[in-house]
């Protein structure tokens, strides 16, 4: 059959627009595969081979560390979970959005804006089979069974939520082709896994009917402060509020679940479509409270319960990277391991295991100080990263979409994304060009920082998080923020605002800039 020019012209029209959706900003080389692995509440100290004191063991991550391009200077957008989140995948602080700027508890409707472009659309854009897998924490549309919003009774545990009804709005409404997820943390009720918007088991028990409020043995320490008598707490670490549970959930075996489903979902697109691309966001529930480790870990650290599940996170990586080499498609595939925010690692755990989670930066998760902030962040894509690299250049989870932008040939719409600046010139070799010019941080208590260059300013005095003392008012006479050179003063012990006024003017008046107007887009 001899086929017109018209038609010659429609399929070769066709077929160069498929090669424009295969092909990297490279070349010609297909797309990469992209996964990360996204941990919770876990340090950049926690990381072995990035602390040369560090008392955990993360072989597997190390390994990322040796091959790939590790961040010295990354950081989480904000120091807790629904924030940092909401800024990995919009690529937006998430102090531009009322309902994300803090965090949310399990029956939270979504923080997400409708019209909001995530990872996720931009890379199904491009072609790619997108996956969320893991912990959510960024909200979900509940039906209930009395027409009113969603809730919960503290007294009794119960909900009004009809676990039988598929969720109206998640993580499929923003990009993402399939989801197996915890709605939030591994502490917050509902304990359930939803796949694609409804319950794998709607059959709802109490936490307390199958797991002891109490143990024989039970010693109360700092954390209790978090939990009320109702809730599961048997020990420092290893508690979880009150509520709804499905009958067949297990609270221990969560991560191991969520790492089996992210396994699964990688086989399955090698044998269904192993011609197109995917990327997978797995989003872990560990090494975040309560630090339940697997038989395999149990009493493998020298860091207590908490080491050991760090050793669980790294025994996911193994996993995931196990499941990559045996199907043969690791040389394509950018491999990214980071967390959400600084490890929750008090002083006093610092001091009990000779270990610091955060690295010899001051502060913990929830704090505008660096510890609540800074985030081991490792990338390793065989097919570009020939060798090990380290880049000491300032970078936020939120510069993920312009560089995934970068990647598949894209331009960010007008009004999304608006705090995202390329690292696609790193990937590519240039550690030492910058990245972005500043960042600003958000503690857990809305406390405010700004980083450009050596200098960083933080708009009040205290945390503004975790760590004591969260606010102090000023003193007569004495300063009303904090200043810092953090080229001299890494760990932010020698406040000189009285010393640099001029400094404490420009950053000031660029913080406000970037918060009230948001950052103008870099090249």
């Amino acid at each position: 059959m001899k086929l017109s020019w018209v038609t010659i012209s429609f399929f070769a029209s066709i077929l160069y627009l498929f090669s424009l959706c295969n092909a990297s900003a490279s070349g010609n080389s297909p797309l990469p595969n992209i996964v990360i692995i996204f941990a919770d509440d876990m340090g950049y100290g926690d990381v072995s081979a990035l602390n040369p004191a560090a008392r955990t063991q993360t072989p597997a991550i190390d390994k990322l560390v040796d091959e790939g391009i590790t961040f010295t200077e990354a950081h989480a957008s904000a120091s807790v979970c629904t924030p940092s989140r909401y800024g990995l995948l919009t690529g937006r602080y998430a102090f531009r959005s009322e309902h994300a700027a803090h965090g949310i508890g399990g029956f939270t409707p979504p923080v997400i804006e409708p019209e909001r472009k995530t990872l996720a659309t931009l890379l199904k854009n491009a072609g790619y089979t997108t996956a969320c897998i893991g912990k959510w924490h960024l909200g979900l549309g509940w039906q209930t069974n009395n027409g009113k919003n969603p809730g919960m009774d503290w007294e009794t545990g119960w909900s009004n939520v009809d676990f039988s009804k598929e969720v109206t709005s998640g993580p499929n409404d923003y990009g993402f082709d399939y989801s197996f997820i915890h709605p939030a943390s591994l502490d917050i009720p509902p304990y359930v896994f939803l796949r694609n918007h409804k319950a794998v088991d709607a059959d709802m028990i109490l936490t307390t009917d199958h797991y002891p409020a109490r143990l024989e043995n039970t010693e109360y320490a700092w954390d209790k402060k978090h939990t009320n008598d109702l809730a599961v707490y048997w020990e420092k670490g290893v508690w979880w509020r009150q509520g709804e549970m499905s009958r067949s959930f297990r609270v221990e075996n969560c991560l191991s679940e969520i790492t089996k489903e992210g396994v699964r979902f990688i086989e399955k697109q090698v044998d269904e479509n192993p011609d197109k691309p995917f990327f997978l966001y797995l989003p872990l529930t560990a090494p975040h409270t309560p630090w339940m480790p697997s038989e395999q870990s149990r009493g493998k650290s020298s860091v207590g319960l908490y080491g050991d599940f760090v050793l669980d996170v790294d025994h996911t990586v193994e996993q995931i990277k196990q499941a990559l080499i045996r199907n043969g498609i690791t040389k394509n595939t950018m491999l990214i391991f980071s967390s959400d925010n600084g490890a929750y690692w008090p002083q006093e755990e610092i001091e009990l295991y000779a270990h610091d989670s955060n690295q010899g930066r001051k502060g913990q998760k929830g704090d505008v100080w660096d510890g609540g902030h800074r985030i081991p962040l490792i990338i390793s894509w065989p097919e570009k990263i020939k060798k090990a690299a380290s880049c000491k250049q300032l970078v936020s989870l939120t510069d993920f979409f312009a560089t995934f932008c970068h990647l598949t040939g894209q331009k960010p719409e007008a009004n999304q994304a608006e705090d995202s600046f390329s690292f696609w010139h790193v990937l590519n070799g240039e550690t030492e060009k910058v990245v972005r010019e500043s960042m600003v941080h958000h503690s857990s208590d809305g406390f405010y920082g700004i980083r450009m260059g050596n200098w960083k300013f933080i708009d009040g005095l205290g945390s503004g998080g975790f760590s004591y003392p969260t606010k102090l008012p000023p003193v007569k006479k004495g300063p009303s923020g904090q200043l810092y050179n953090m080229k001299e003063d890494v760990v932010e012990n020698n406040n000189i605002y009285f010393q640099h006024p001029e400094k404490v003017a420009e950053l000031s008046s660029l913080m406000n800039e970037i918060i009230e107007k948001g950052h103008i887009r870099g090249k």
